[in-house]
């Protein structure tokens, strides 16, 4: 019997290989050329007399109402002229991020046929963190600023955050922009549709990038995904009998889906575990499902929560 389930397991092993194989081929077939616009090195090069040329070309990125004295005063501003000079060094040579783009957006038309290629801009912003990558359908927009490692002497941020300020997250971050224009929004306020949600959205880095590791997909480190795989039983039983999964309660999502130094069970255990983890424990229902139920990834990404759970068939590791 033994001897049968293995072979069994081998089988679908080797199958499950060979289709990735397949869908890989596929995936490097397809004809890619990703434009790269260094906005970045344009704004801080350009000559304060040739200003509103700059305006013209990329009106996006000068909003009605400010003065030309405002951009005049950034490209000159000591400060502002140091961190464009740290982008520089860490990116004189971006084609390794290019490399690492085109590969994604290859994936992505794989997946998304109809999905234009769009162009990446690369910028130095004002270090908002949550948009450290903007998928806006044409363009990427990717701020330089925030990638330039995590123990770069002008990040004043908290550790958790920081972790994710590396040239690696380029792509991951990315792909969670251009996950919000594909999943289906939020319309339930129960911490299982939030769960879900995210799970989706990690799913779809398992699709889009998978060359990356869980700890990347997820913006941990790899001891953080060792906590989540080692207390999965543990936490799923924790939401269970705290009957957490249909529970409205809004102060949840702080406590397990909000990026955070730790998940709040309000145990001993919370100072060892990352935050996020029912984002983690939702990415495990929605592969579950996945792997359960044969469809299209466009038409998962609009199947709602509560569907994708009694269908994923989803028990966690013991």
């Amino acid at each position: 019997m033994k001897k049968y389930l293995f072979l069994v397991v081998f089988c679908l092993f080797v199958l499950s290989c060979d289709k990735k194989s397949k869908v890989e081929s596929a995936v490097t077939a397809i004809p890619m050329e990703v434009k790269v616009v260094r906005f970045d090195k344009i704004f801080f090069e350009t000559p304060p007399q040739n200003l509103e040329k700059v305006k013209k070309e990329f009106p996006f990125f000068f909003p009605l109402g400010n003065d030309n004295s405002v951009w005049l005063n950034k490209m000159q501003d000591p400060i502002w002229r140091e961190l464009y000079t740290e982008v520089q060094k860490k990116y004189a040579d971006f084609e390794p991020v290019k490399e690492e783009l085109e590969t994604l957006f290859k994936h992505i038309k794989y997946y998304f046929p109809q999905t234009k290629t769009p162009k990446v801009i690369t910028i130095i912003s004002e270090m908002d963190y949550k948009n450290k990558a903007i998928y806006a359908d044409s363009l990427v927009i990717v701020s330089l600023e925030l990638y330039l490692g995590k123990d770069h002497k002008f990040y004043q941020f908290p550790n958790y955050l920081k972790q994710n300020f590396e040239q690696r997250q380029i792509a991951p971050d990315v792909v969670s922009s251009f996950a919000g224009r594909k999943i289906a929004p939020i319309l339930e306020k129960d911490l299982l549709s939030q769960m879900i949600y995210h799970g989706k959205q990690l799913y779809l880095k398992d699709l889009l990038l998978p060359t990356y590791s869980d700890a990347e997909k997820m913006g941990y480190t790899p001891e953080q995904i060792v906590w989540c795989q080692e207390n999965e039983s543990y936490m799923w039983r924790y939401f269970i009998e705290k009957e957490m999964l249909y529970s409205s309660d809004q102060k949840l999502v702080p406590r397990f889906i909000n990026p955070a130094p730790f998940s709040k069970f309000y145990l001993e255990i919370d100072n060892d575990s990352p935050g996020q983890v029912g984002a983690w424990l939702g990415w495990q229902i929605v592969r579950s499902y996945a792997k359960n139920n044969e469809l299209p990834i466009a038409d998962l990404l609009k199947t709602n929560a509560k569907e994708i759970f009694i269908k994923s068939k989803y028990k966690p590791k013991k």
